[in-house]
């Protein structure tokens, strides 16, 4: 019995010492201040957002502004901004290379910013239209003028020396194509000129040799026998 005793009052808890009441009360209020900041930041997200939805609003119903700029801001309202602009139909992009100097550029659909007014922006230069076309008016020229001097390069470019110079010592003093016209067939070989390989016989000359041979063949074959006996 006593052991029996013993075992349950050994298996029940202990009462909480000072100590333990003590950690767990301030992760209690730990708690509540983690809860109070996610609710405070919540809340200010949510008014960032209706401030935002407030500005793209008036910038669209301005027909006088194409694009907006605002001031540089923290990666959260940023990503907000952009969420807003996408909502509302807007382009946006962020500019700056530091975290802390980023900022965000909204552009109306009708005045999408060019390739070149992006490249400035990344560039931190201002976008200045005449200048760009001036710009773009200089490269068309130097792509022109590069075109121009390298056709004029192809048409009076010529080999420094005659390759006949260079190769005497192998094809001699006339080139092989003025050698060739002069060539004449080696007899000795079986070569024969062409000329000579015409018949010049008519059709009936022709005909009448092949008779004749014909005729001769058949005396031939017809005499072989008698005298054979």
């Amino acid at each position: 019995m006593a052991d029996l005793l013993g075992s349950i009052l050994n298996s029940m808890e202990k009462p909480p010492t000072v100590g333990s009441q003590e950690s767990r009360r301030k992760a209690r209020e730990q708690a509540a201040r983690l809860k109070k900041m996610e609710e405070l930041e919540k809340r200010k997200k949510a008014e960032f957002r209706k401030k935002m939805e407030k500005e793209v609003s008036e910038f669209i119903q301005d027909s006088a502004q194409q694009k907006r700029k605002y001031n540089p801001m923290g990666k959260i309202e940023r990503s907000i901004l952009h969420d807003v602009s996408e909502v509302a139909g807007l382009t946006s992009f962020s500019f700056g290379e530091e975290e802390e100097s980023r900022y965000v550029m909204l552009f109306k659909k009708e005045f999408a910013p060019s390739d070149e007014e992006l490249e400035a922006y990344r560039n931190g230069e201002e976008w200045d239209p005449k200048l760009a076309e001036q710009r773009r008016r200089l490269k068309e020229q130097a792509v022109l003028e590069e075109t121009a001097s390298s056709k004029t390069k192809k048409t009076e470019m010529c080999p420094n020396t005659n390759y006949r110079d260079k190769y005497v010592h192998l094809i001699g003093t006339s080139a092989a194509k003025d050698a060739a016209h002069t060539l004449e067939a080696n007899r000795a070989y079986g070569c024969v000129p062409a000329a000579n390989k015409r018949d010049t016989r008519s059709v009936e000359e022709a005909i009448d040799q092949i008779r004749a041979k014909k005729r001769q063949k058949q005396e031939e074959d017809s005499g072989a026998p008698s005298s054979s006996s």
